[in-house]
């Protein structure tokens, strides 16, 4: 590459997304950092000093992505006792830096145009196509489905890391199957109904195993029960009775 290859590359702007894990994320790096101009992102990627970037944010939940402009004054090449290997974006004041003031402001607030209803579901299942047709299914409908609430999806594989998770993080909704590896789901279920004292978690449980797979399910707290093989339109079909059940629940 020549030298005016080389400068004309540096030129174009370099994309680099951001994904903070919520929005107080955002308005906490905003808060202590964007807001003065400037932020560092962890990254691998070689980037000179000059480089102009364009960082896109976002958030589970967020309906837009934010995208701002900047330029690499910056960096870390690896990682070290400072922190990971990574670049120095400053932005210019001017009319891109107030966008994302105004954004801020809206997300501080939970503006609705600007930031969904965010609904966790904990999916404990050991066949990885099912626990795929049921996350992918659900995050890809939610804004034709579900009036734009965002889907944010914990996965564990066996009955004893579905409780171990039970017990230190809060979900909206548990879809569980019936038969699993370790602690089946009825004796999950009785555990976040009896020990945890999850009384009002909406349950949804999952079976191929016909009649008595669906009393053992119910018997044990079971909200909702979905026969195997499933379809999509009926995971979403189920998924908004459940929602249905949690509204009319709500005071």
């Amino acid at each position: 590459m020549t030298d005016e290859e080389k400068r004309r590359d540096d030129r174009e702007a370099v994309t680099l997304f951001v994904e903070y894990e919520g929005a107080d994320d955002l308005v906490g790096d905003f808060t202590e950092n964007l807001s003065s101009g400037g932020t560092f992102v962890a990254t691998n990627r070689t980037l000179p000093i000059g480089t102009r970037v364009q960082l896109v944010l976002s958030f589970p939940g967020l309906l837009e992505p934010i995208s701002i402009e900047g330029v690499v004054r910056w960096r870390r090449d690896e990682a070290g006792p400072e922190g990971d290997p990574g670049a120095g974006i400053a932005f210019e004041p001017g009319p891109a830096r107030d966008a994302l003031a105004a954004i801020v402001d809206k997300v501080k607030s939970r503006d609705p145009k600007t930031v969904s209803r965010l609904f966790r579901v904990l999916v404990v299942e050991d066949n990885k196509h099912v626990a795929q047709l049921i996350t992918e299914g659900l995050r890809g409908s939610s804004r034709r489905d579900f009036g734009g609430i965002s889907f944010v999806f914990r996965k564990a594989e066996d009955g004893r890391a579905a409780v171990e998770i039970l017990r230190k993080e809060k979900f909206d909704a548990l879809i569980i199957d019936v038969y699993l590896p370790i602690l089946d789901g009825p004796r999950v279920i009785q555990t976040a109904r009896t020990e945890l004292g999850l009384t009002d978690l909406p349950i949804i449980a999952v079976s191929a195993g016909g009649d008595a797979a669906r009393r053992s399910a119910l018997e044990a707290g079971a909200n909702l029960f979905l026969d195997k093989p499933m379809r999509l339109r009926q995971v979403i079909d189920t998924m908004q009775r459940l929602l249905a059940l949690t509204t009319s629940a709500s005071p």
